[in-house]
């Protein structure tokens, strides 16, 4: 069945790496993030009121539910999770939505990357599960069923990637969600370091355009997103 997405944001290391761009690049410092300006933390219930209504545009093309991976015809959707909320991540950095690369090989097994044109299954899908008691989120792959993780034990510039690899869900899989209305963009915050999620657009090789838990603050479109509600 073809997926229809819902806009939210109307409403409300296994090859070399290049350094990030200076200028607007995001900041790496050592200094945990304090809540940025402009931006508001949205709970549950706020999520789950704005996916409730907005804007209907038709996904470009049905995901292919006959194989386990890629396809010239779309991606498998099999291994979609049973929650409520599911979106699909979109970096305002290059326009591309964050896909999980179950297909690499370890250590980057999972990665999230921002490189697909469009959403076309469970590879770009992620379930967000809201937890009261910390008041943050666990950020599930659809293509695999595993809690994203901030992988703090890292090293160098793939240090703090973001990795689809978790049966559970504690401080390494938790996120703060912001909204910052007058962009009409979305921002993480990693409950493990306090840092920005931030899309790495001056990579080199298989990381390209990996995301990161790695800003001090939301500098610009590094760390900014655009959610949007996947419809089955």
């Amino acid at each position: 069945m073809t997926s229809a997405l819902l806009s939210l944001s109307a409403l409300l290391t296994a090859s070399a790496l290049a350094a990030p761009a200076a200028g607007a690049a995001p900041q790496n410092d050592r200094q945990p993030a304090a809540v940025p300006a402009g931006w508001e933390t949205v709970d549950g219930a706020e999520l789950a009121r704005i996916t409730g209504t907005g804007e209907r545009i038709q996904a470009p093309s049905a995901p292919d539910r006959s194989a386990s991976g890629p396809t010239t015809s779309g991606r498998s959707a099999s291994a979609l999770a049973d929650e409520s909320e599911k979106l699909a991540v979109q970096s305002v950095r290059n326009g591309k939505f964050t896909a999980t690369e179950k297909n690499y090989a370890s250590p980057n097994t999972g990665v999230l990357r921002a490189r697909s044109a469009e959403v076309t299954g469970a590879w770009e899908g992620f379930a967000f599960e809201w937890h009261e008691a910390t008041g943050t989120y666990a950020l599930k792959s659809l293509a695999n069923n595993r809690y994203v993780a901030v992988e703090g034990n890292y090293t160098g510039t793939s240090q703090n990637v973001l990795r689809a690899r978790s049966t559970g869900a504690g401080t390494w899989e938790r996120f703060t969600l912001y909204y910052n209305e007058d962009l009409d963009r979305w921002a993480l915050q990693s409950a493990l370091n306090g840092r920005f999620v931030a899309m790495e657009n001056s990579y080199t090789g298989s990381l390209q355009y990996a995301l990161r838990a790695r800003s001090l603050e939301v500098t610009g479109s590094w760390e900014q997103f655009v959610l949007y509600k996947i419809e089955n």
